[in-house]
């Protein structure tokens, strides 16, 4: 059995918010709005990385968010020709870093607030 990446699905309290930050600001592109069951949601992709999003259902129970660090997922990471470019762009945008450009032993990496608090790494090769 071989697995691979499919999709990351999130959870928005806002979802047209959330579509508006990956379509505008990280230039993701919008495949279709969709329901996932009851919920309104929306199907993008980033560079061939599918990402679902969906709004609360009457019947969630949502406890936390990504403010709190926590057992599972942790944040999202995604990679950049030039870090340099998109920290200027992004911070131009209002985007809020968490940490800026770093050097790390196999690259580079800075990392955003999403909504919702989630976090994002962008990740340069160097080498």
């Amino acid at each position: 059995m071989t697995y691979r990446y499919h999709h990351l699905h999130l959870i928005c309290s806002n979802l047209e918010e959330t579509e508006k930050f990956f379509t505008d600001v990280l230039g993701a592109k919008l495949v279709e709005k969709r329901k996932f069951g009851t919920a309104d949601g929306a199907m993008l992709d980033i560079s061939g990385i599918t990402i679902s999003l969906r709004a609360n259902r009457e019947d969630d129970k949502i406890v936390g968010d990504s403010h709190e660090q926590r057992y599972g997922y942790d944040h999202l990471g995604l990679e950049v020709d030039d870090l340099d470019e998109a920290y200027r762009t992004l911070t131009g945008k209002g985007v809020t870093f968490t940490v800026t450009p770093t050097d790390v032993p196999s690259g580079r990496m800075a990392f955003i607030k999403g909504p919702d608090g989630i976090t994002i790494e962008l990740f340069q090769t160097v080498g």
